[in-house]
Parts: structure tokens; C-alpha cells; sequence
């Protein structure tokens, strides 16, 4: 219980950060949707976010995840900073200066060819964020939760002040004075590259924030550490990169194979991008889960008993994300009034269960990858990643023309539910662990269950009282069921939490 103790005490400091920072940021999806309500430009916003994911994956080179591994390795450990800071600084060079170079050949790829101005805004934006991710994994690695949570936070609150600046102040300066400076410098028409500005000052002040952490670094290479670095995070790279197509991409496949054309199109996007956003408890948990673990995993598995340990998070975890199904696909009707500020987007609502039990299988997923990222085998993760790729595109492919968000949506759902089931069986093969994995299952059965009698009943008697009450007795209900099942396991962890 100790370990599980340290576990949430990591979780509790760098995920309350982060999710406290995401969700100041995901603020701005209600805001933005009103913002551009009768428009297609969160459509416009929400394609060129979905380039930003990949580049940042190829920059990045898997680096954060090799510099806690190496920092276990006592003969490297003076070099490991150094050595990946200096590598991170010429790929991020090369990678945003090519994207500027070609960014009409990428802003047409994208759908955006009138805009190559949002490319060069999403370089500056990639390469600050690529140059900062050291420095925080540091913070992490070194437990300085606090540093690490102040910047996170006050990142994203000069993002939504400057995005709120850009669009509102801004706008009604003009209407009042005709005659200001901002005539000369600002144009209503330009909002989704305000967006990106906003974003780019923010990843800026980041990295500023963070001079102590970069500014130390001697720029040098360890041949033989950079060597052994890329043999490890090079699987880990297509992984990534994989997972960014299982991910963003269906966006881009979406603009270009939907039944409907042009701008009709690019708003099928942004009804796809906004409805995706309400799977955001459990988006942001399995983050802050992923802040804390990755650090914990590592440092666990020099311990006898780390296999156990993996199995009782791994319960944990599951237990927490039925909740936050449940919470979020019962009270649809309150989440998507507080996020979606255009009711022309409602019609989307139906992909969010889906996407929902999609994000439980991934963050599944990321638990059950430890087998391979500890035993040196991260190949298995490129393969049942781009095993997961391949559905993907498969499937957003034969069906987007069919089916249009709905495809996406499907896609996403059978391409983690596959990487968890393949990555389950393979790494109980190379490295078991006593995942109590019937029971998980029965567990997210049953808040499937729940759900649709929940949404049977609405559909027969849509009364929003009556729909409320449902939905709080269901959730109450499973609570009093895993409380019941797990009580002793619940007691341990309550009582280790209060001690924090």
C-alpha cells in the first residue's frame, strides 16, 4: 500500500495540475463554439490542431519517456539531460524550419490552403512546446510538483486571456472607437490565427518560465547514451506517431471523404472536434494518471512485488474511469449546455458514449504498456499501435463517405479496444502481471448497461427532472455496488489519501 500511496500522492500534485490547467483550457471550447458559431472556423482551428500532435511526436522522439528510463542508469545518469537536451534542440530546429519552408504545401494537405499563416504559428507554437518538455520532465522526475503545476496552470491562463483579448476586447475596442491603433494591426476576420498567437505567447512564457531548467544545459552529445537513446525510443517514436493518426487524423480524413463538401465539411470537423472534447474527465485523469505513473512505473519495477502493484493500480484506474463514464454519458444534457455553446453541434452528441469507453480503452492501454516498455521491448508497442493505425485508416476510410463523423467515432472505439486486448495477451506472455481482469470487465459491462437503460428511459419519457433523478440513482447505485465489492481495497486507499 505504500506504493499506491506514493502513486496518488504523484497523481494528486501533477494531476490536479493538470487537470486544473486542461480544464481552464478546455473553457475555451464553450467560449470558442459561441465565438464561432455560424461559421466553419472551429472547424479550421480544430484541423490545423490536429497537424500540431504529429510534428510534436517526431520532435519529441519519445525523449521524456527515454529520460526517465536512462536516469535509472547510474553510468549515464551526469549525461542523460545534456545529451537529449542538445539532440531535441537540432530536431526542433530542422523539423520547424521545414514546416515553415513547405507550409503551403502542408496547409494544403490539411484542407487549409487560403492559410499557410496558421503553419508558421503552429511551428512556433511545436517548437516551444518540444524545447519546454525536457525541462518539465525534470520537474517531474526530481518531485517538484509545485514549480511543475505553477507553470502549467499560468501557461494556460495567458493562453485564455490572450485568446479572450484577441476576440472579444479587441472587437469591441473597434466598435467604440473607430479611430484606434488597433485599425492597423487587427482584423476580425483573422480569429483562428489570433487563436494560434494566443498560443504560441503562451508556449513561449513556458519556456521562459523554465530558463533555470534549460538555461544549465551544456550542449553535448554522449554518443554511446544517444546511441542506446535511439534504439529504445525509436519504437516508442512510431508509436507515438501511430497513435497520433488513432487520435487527431480522422479530422483531416473527415474534411476530405465526408458526404458533404467544402465548408459544409470543414463544420462536420468542428462538430466532431467539439463532441469529442466531452470526453474530458476522463481525457484529463488519464493525463494526470500518465504524469504521475510514468516516473512511478519505472522506480516500482526494481521492487519485488511490482507485478501486484501494476495489478492494484490497474484496478484503481478502472474503477475511476466507470465512474467518470458514468458522470458524464448520464448528465449529457448538463455537460454538453456548459461546452457547446452551438446548438447546430448537438447533433454530434451521439459519438461521445463511444468515444468515451474509446478513451477507457486507451488509457487501459497505457497502463497494460508497461510490459514492454520495462522489459526493452518497444517494438510490440510500435506494432500494436500501428496494428491500431491501420484500423484507423481502414476503417475512417471505407466509411467516413457513409457515415461521416459516425465512422470516426467507430474507428476510434475498435482501434484502442484491439491495441488493449493485443497488448493484454502479448505482455502476459512476457511479462505477467495478476490483472483481476474478469472482474474489470464486468465492471465497465455493467456502467454500459446503465447507460442504456439510462438512455432507453429518455427516449421513452424525455423529462429533464425525471432524466436527472435516473442518472443520480444509477451512479449512487454503482458506487454502493463497487463500494460493496471493494470495500476493504477502498478502506486501504481512503485511509492512505487522508495521510497525503
Amino acid at each position: 500500500m505504500a506504493s499506491i500511496k506514493k502513486l496518488a500522492s504523484q497523481t494528486v500534485w501533477y494531476g490536479a495540475s493538470s487537470i486544473f490547467a486542461r480544464f481552464l483550457y478546455y473553457l475555451l471550447t464553450p467560449y470558442l463554439t459561441y465565438k464561432f458559431r455560424g461559421t466553419v472556423d472551429y472547424g479550421k482551428m480544430s484541423l490545423i490542431y490536429a497537424l500540431v500532435p504529429f510534428l510534436n511526436t517526431l520532435i519529441l522522439f519519445a525523449f521524456e519517456t527515454a529520460y526517465f528510463r536512462f536516469m535509472q542508469r547510474k553510468e549515464y545518469k551526469l549525461d542523460v539531460y545534456n545529451t537529449l537536451s542538445t539532440s531535441l534542440l537540432i530536431s526542433t530546429l530542422g523539423i520547424t524550419g521545414t514546416m515553415v519552408f513547405f507550409r503551403e504545401s502542408i496547409a494544403g494537405f490539411i484542407g487549409l490552403s487560403n492559410h499557410p499563416e496558421y503553419v508558421t504559428l503552429s511551428a512556433i507554437i511545436i517548437g516551444f512546446d518540444a524545447l519546454s518538455a525536457l525541462p518539465f520532465a525534470k520537474l517531474r522526475h526530481d518531485n517538484r510538483p509545485r514549480k511543475y503545476a505553477i507553470i502549467q496552470i499560468a501557461r494556460i491562463l495567458v493562453n485564455i486571456s490572450l485568446v479572450y483579448f484577441f476576440l472579444t476586447i479587441c472587437p469591441a475596442i473597434l466598435k467604440k472607437n473607430a479611430n484606434s491603433i488597433l485599425h492597423f494591426v487587427y482584423n476580425t476576420r483573422y480569429s483562428v490565427a489570433y487563436v494560434l498567437i494566443a498560443n504560441a505567447a503562451a508556449s513561449l512564457f513556458a519556456f521562459l518560465a523554465l530558463s533555470k531548467e534549460w538555461s544549465g544545459i551544456k550542449l553535448r552529445i554522449n554518443k554511446t547514451l544517444w546511441t542506446e537513446v535511439i534504439i529504445y525510443a525509436l519504437p516508442l517514436t512510431i508509436a507515438g506517431f501511430a497513435g497520433m493518426i488513432n487520435e487527431t487524423f480522422d479530422r483531416v480524413m473527415l474534411q476530405r471523404w465526408s458526404p458533404l463538401k467544402g465548408d459544409a465539411a470543414t463544420f462536420e470537423v468542428g462538430i466532431y472536434s467539439a463532441c469529442y472534447k466531452l470526453s474530458i474527465l476522463i481525457t484529463l485523469f488519464v493525463q494526470a494518471f500518465r504524469m504521475g505513473a510514468e516516473p512511478f512505473f519505472f522506480k516500482q519495477s526494481t521492487e519485488e512485488n511490482a507485478a501486484r502493484v501494476y495489478a492494484r493500480v490497474m484496478k484503481f484506474f478502472v474503477l475511476t474511469i466507470c465512474f467518470m463514464f458514468l458522470v458524464v454519458a448520464l448528465y449529457l444534457d448538463v455537460w454538453k449546455i456548459l461546452f457547446i455553446r452551438d446548438e447546430k453541434m448537438w447533433e454530434g452528441l451521439r459519438v461521445v458514449p463511444i468515444l468515451l469507453f474509446a478513451n477507457m480503452f486507451l488509457g487501459i492501454y497505457y497502463n497494460l504498456s508497461i510490459w514492454y516498455r520495462l522489459s526493452h521491448k518497444t517494438t510490440a508497442g510500435a506494432y500494436i499501435t500501428l496494428i491500431g493505425a491501420g484500423i484507423t485508416l481502414a476503417v475512417n476510410f471505407l466509411f467516413i463517405p457513409y457515415f461521416s463523423y459516425m465512422a470516426c467515432a467507430w474507428a476510434t472505439f475498435l482501434c484502442y479496444g484491439s491495441m488493449m486486448v493485443i497488448s493484454y495477451i502479448w505482455g502476459q506472455k512476457s511479462y505477467p502481471v495478476p490483472y483481476a481482469w474478469k472482474k474489470l470487465v464486468s465492471y465497465m459491462v455493467i456502467v454500459a448497461i446503465f447507460y442504456f437503460i439510462h438512455h432507453g428511459i429518455t427516449r421513452i419519457w424525455h423529462n429533464s427532472t425525471l432524466n436527472f433523478t435516473v442518472a443520480t440513482f444509477l451512479l449512487l447505485l454503482f458506487g454502493l455496488f463497487i463500494y460493496r465489492v471493494e470495500r476493504k481495497e477502498m478502506d486501504n486507499l481512503l485511509k492512505s489519501v487522508r495521510k497525503i
